[in-house]
């Protein structure tokens, strides 16, 4: 199947400076491209119509997270998370958002050479964003499947940073679920247990908990998975356990949802063709819908602090110091 051409970002954030998407360009010999020496990550703007305001979801987790995928790789920038933020609040800015829309870091071994290794090589940093609608198209009725791709393992690539060579891994159980009919893969470990989906934490509910797997079952420690655990707790009344997953027990769930940046909050209402629950999305998975999309659009007060505006900053700012301001970019250009 092929899917409608994404638009492309008109900016880039790109060694310190925005500078015009096409001018961020890298050798076809470079070295992330040709090993997967890389990390990245994913952060959303929500645009608040009645605020006429874009809001960036938990910024500075994202770039602490990213900083220490990068740090995996023995990678490391002269940037704290706060500044990294900073240059994403220009760059949308710059871009002049008034939609909801995706921000893709991006860190990379940029030297042209043969060879593998993680020494001696030159890193480099960029950010894009654009505007994004749904990841998963289904996210209120999803179908998945149980993969025959299992999760890499920690002690092969580590699971706790988002490595971008790791995510052959999800490609494969993807489009293996996609090109069989189906919404999205579920994979597990090694040793049989439910991991997460191919890029979304998982979550099921059954007797009135919810259950989700421990880090320590592969899974990439996830700053929505963080959120909704929370969520579930303080709005819902409901108990969170994390503890390892059995195949079947998806098959028993009163209700199963993913969580992720990407995926945000969606419904699985059926897996390897079997119902779960009533076969429609279940109470638990649309109370908490209703209650994180009024959070990310920053309409509840309680929750505002995770909530980055970009257009009237108010005394949020920090100074962007040896990062580039998007007027001085936009003055170059």
């Amino acid at each position: 199947m092929k899917g409608t051409p994404m638009a492309l970002p008109g900016y880039a954030f790109f060694d310190g400076k925005i500078v015009p998407y096409s001018e961020a360009k890298v050798g076809i010999l470079t070295h992330g491209l040709n090993y997967g020496t890389a990390v990245f990550g994913g952060i959303r703007g929500y645009w608040n119509d009645d605020e006429g305001e874009l809001f960036v979801f938990r910024p500075v987790d994202h770039y602490r997270r990213f900083l220490q995928s990068a740090s995996l790789l023995r990678m490391s920038f002269p940037y704290s998370p706060e500044e990294l933020v900073e240059g994403t609040i220009a760059l949308c800015q710059t871009e002049e958002f008034k939609t909801d829309c995706y921000i893709r870091p991006l860190a990379f071994y940029a030297d042209e050479i043969i060879g593998v290794r993680l020494h001696n090589l030159t890193p480099r940093l960029a950010i894009v964003s654009l505007p994004f609608g749904r990841y998963v198209e289904n996210e209120q009725n999803a179908h998945c499947t149980i993969s025959s791709w299992r999760r890499v393992d920690d002690n092969s690539i580590p699971a706790r940073g988002k490595i971008a060579g790791a995510y052959v891994n999800s490609a494969l159980a993807k489009s293996d679920a996609q090109l069989s009919g189906f919404d999205e893969a579920i994979v597990l470990s090694e040793d049989g247990h439910v991991s997460e989906g191919s890029a979304e934490n998982i979550f099921l509910i059954r007797n009135g908990v919810a259950i989700t797997p421990p880090v320590s079952d592969n899974i990439l420690e996830g700053i929505t998975r963080r959120t909704i655990m929370l969520l579930l707790k303080d709005e819902l009344g409901i108990d969170v356990v994390e503890r390892q997953v059995d195949r079947t027990e998806l098959f028993l769930a009163d209700e199963v949802f993913f969580s992720g940046t990407g995926v945000q909050l969606s419904a699985v209402t059926k897996i390897d063709h079997r119902l779960i629950g009533s076969g429609a999305m279940g109470p638990v998975v649309k109370q908490l819908r209703e209650i994180y999309f009024n959070v990310v659009r920053g309409r509840v007060v309680k929750y505002r602090h995770w909530c980055m505006p970009v257009y009237h900053r108010g005394g949020n700012g920090t100074s962007l110091g040896h990062l580039e301001s998007a007027g001085t970019a936009r003055n170059k250009g």
